[in-house]
């Protein structure tokens, strides 16, 4: 008898899927990565890199889930009992990034009620440092707690951790229902209005104009396989999660299109709309677009609002839809990431979702106020670097090489897909996953340790931005560190019932 949860129809879980793909980092990392890298040109090993890795490791991880039913240690105990510490190094990882993420989802929120009178003034960068973060003076301090972030992340865990709480069907499923398409809606009211405004051709000239000289090199080649990487939500526990609540018959490959292209095109149109605003913002300053052109906090919290100020009619209106755009994509990615360990817990204790969401979003939750400190943003700048270059990137190069050539489940997980899906895997994908993902990965991993030795030699502490030893040690290389240990450690707990069993997993979330 069938006892795991389910989504309620197909569309529910490319929603929730696409949900969790579409993040902060379509909106405010893409548009940037592709214009440092060739432009329109760009699009050539983007293309190929969602073809040759995206795409291919989503269906590699929406199998993995849907044939072994289970969170993500559990999937990876079901293949091999000792290769159980990879889910949770995963599910750590994961736990580690919402955390932070919830955090900068509070800053958004903030920002949308900021827009209304346009509370950041002319210098948004200090607005954003001084009045609204009071950062602390030096990485490694503390201080008190931020009201501005504070209210407003307590407000954010109240949303994910209430969605989670009804369940697959009834909580994310219908969260994703309004959120995507309302998240959609919205974004194609800012690129609609965006591309009218003055020089907004500008911006998107060069944001298009190909430079094709640079598609010859191989960091704009690494670029592309990172943007698809990160953006897509692979190799952190999320997909293998969110598949696993699939039914047995459902077609797999085609979801993995669906929402590999899915979210390919919300990046593209992201693109359209972030661009277009900033030709406006280099026309009104009289400035080269490259003058202008940033990515990540500095482009959502410096820049944009910087923009709404000169935005001609309604700017108040837009910069609402704005914020309101990122707090929407936020929350979708940040529920999915808190599913990834409400499920493992619930699997390896077999307890009630209700404990699992109690206890695991609990602690994250209470871990996140440290980043609602007055130094908050440098805990965060020092962990998302590292959890995410020496956690994410390192997990899908281990993910890939032990599937296909230490556990040799390629060809296993390529059967049971063919036989549920309607497009038939050809060898392209045997060579992706096997070959070419490893490689390209393996290249990546190589060039970051490269630059962080190089590094050593070009900052005055030779750490990342600068910042101390001490500091370094043990908010960035501890954090990462941490989640491998605790993973590793999590794997010496008796499972409450048997994984490897026939019988399915049992889950006691309410249907």
């Amino acid at each position: 008898m069938e006892m795991r949860s389910q989504w309620g129809t197909r569309a529910g879980f490319i929603l929730a899927a696409m949900g969790s793909a579409i993040g902060l980092g379509n909106i405010w990392r893409f548009p940037a990565v592709a214009y440092e890298n060739g432009g329109g040109a760009f699009f050539i090993p983007y293309l190929f890199a969602l073809l040759t890795a995206g795409i291919p490791i989503l269906i590699l991880e929406f199998t993995m889930g849907q044939k072994y039913r289970g969170s993500a240690p559990l999937t990876f105990r079901k293949m091999n009992k000792n290769t159980e510490f990879i889910g949770w190094w995963m599910v750590l990882v994961a736990f580690v990034i919402s955390t932070y993420y919830s955090v900068i989802i509070a800053w958004a929120m903030s920002y949308s009620v900021f827009s209304f009178n346009l509370s950041w003034g002319a210098d948004t960068e200090g607005f954003l440092f001084g009045d609204y973060l009071n950062l602390a003076e030096a990485e490694g301090q503390v201080g008190s707690f931020v009201p501005g972030v504070l209210i407003p992340l307590i407000l954010v865990w109240i949303i994910v951790l209430g969605v989670l709480f009804k369940g697959v069907k009834k909580g994310i499923e219908v969260a994703n229902r309004i959120f995507i398409p309302l998240l959609a809606v919205i974004f194609l009211i800012i690129v609609i209005r965006a591309v009218t405004l003055p020089g907004a051709m500008e911006g998107l000239n060069a944001f298009f104009a190909p430079d094709f000289s640079q598609i010859m090199s191989a960091d704009v080649w690494v670029a592309a396989y990172g943007q698809i990487f990160f953006s897509l939500s692979i190799a952190f526990a999320i997909m293998i999660t969110y598949s696993s609540y699939l039914g047995k018959k459902s077609d797999i490959t085609n979801n993995a299109f669906i929402v590999g292209f899915g979210n390919s095109s919300f990046e593209l149109l992201a693109g359209i709309g972030v661009f277009a605003v900033l030709g406006f913002m280099a026309v009104q300053a009289a400035v080269p677009i490259d003058e202008v052109v940033a990515g990540g906090v500095g482009l959502a919290f410096v820049v944009f609002p910087a923009i709404i100020n000169e935005f001609p009619g309604l700017n108040s209106l837009f910069g609402f839809l704005f914020f309101a755009s990122l707090v929407l994509a936020g929350l979708s990615s940040l529920i999915s990431i808190t599913e990834t360990y409400v499920a493992g817990l619930v699997d390896k204790f077999n307890i009630s979702r209700a404990k699992a969401v109690m206890f695991g979003g609990g602690a994250a939750a209470l871990i996140s106020l440290l980043y609602a400190t007055q130094g908050g943003l440098f805990f965060l700048d020092a962990a998302d670097y590292f959890i995410n270059q020496f956690g994410v990137a390192l997990l899908g190069l281990v993910e890939v090489i032990l599937i296909a050539w230490i556990l040799r489940q390629v060809k296993n997980l390529r059967t049971h897909a063919d036989e549920i899906s309607d497009i038939r895997l050809g060898p392209w994908w045997t060579v992706t996953i096997a070959g070419i993902t490893p490689v390209v990965l393996g290249y990546m991993m190589i060039d970051l340790f490269r630059q962080n030795l190089m590094r050593q030699f070009d900052t005055p502490t030779g750490n990342y931005e600068g910042y101390s030893d001490t500091f370094i040690l043990w908010g960035g290389w501890g954090v990462a560190i941490a989640a491998l240990v605790i993973g590793i450690v999590m794997t010496l707990f008796k499972w409450r019932n048997d994984p490897q069993s026939k019988s399915e997993s049992k889950s006691e979330e309410a249907q």
